[in-house]
């Protein structure tokens, strides 16, 4: 085992633990994007689960993938960054509102997985909110209208880049 290799690893599992702890706080309707999950409870969610699953409803859960992109995942909301590896991701849009989610990995600064996601993000409509970390993860929310978000957090070890994208939106804009 690499003497870095449990950072990294608790870096992944706390910034996915966040975006499954954001998904249900953003679908409650309220406009804005979630607030930051405390540490606690993001890391005894990652270390009892191991994975990232939502289970904050009643319906079915949503479908997910490991070392690949799931099937139908939308690669035109959330495009892969150029030279990243797939480490997870997952799809749900049958639910109000739909979500995706895609966690990664990139030899790159986590300013340029940010700069990345911005510009794609800021070409289909979403606006940046301010602030751009929580603690000391770097981390962006975008928003589009008044219900859709989209979260990047990256964690950066060595010069390798841990990141999530979580977004939250109408299933229309998935066509």
């Amino acid at each position: 085992m690499k003497p870095n290799a449990h950072p990294r690893t608790l870096g992944l599992a706390l910034v996915a633990a966040a975006v499954v702890l954001a998904v249900p706080a953003c679908s409650s309707g309220s406009p804005g994007p979630a607030g930051p999950a405390p540490a606690s409870a993001a890391s005894s969610t990652a270390s009892s689960t191991g994975s990232a699953s939502a289970t904050a409803s009643a319906s079915p859960a949503p479908s997910a993938t490991v070392g690949t992109l799931i099937s139908g995942f939308p690669q035109k909301l959330i495009p892969v960054m150029p030279g990243a590896t797939v480490v997870s991701s997952s799809f749900e849009k049958s639910g109000s509102p739909a979500t995706v989610a895609l966690v990664g990995t990139i030899k790159s600064p986590a300013s340029a997985v940010i700069s990345f996601y911005a510009q794609a993000l800021e070409a289909q409509g979403f606006k940046a909110v301010p602030g751009d970390a929580v603690g000391s993860i770097a981390s962006k929310d975008f928003l589009r209208g008044e219900n859709e978000t989209v979260n990047v957090s990256v964690v950066e070890v060595a010069g390798q880049s841990t990141f999530t994208v979580g977004a939250n939106v109408a299933a229309e804009s998935l066509k």
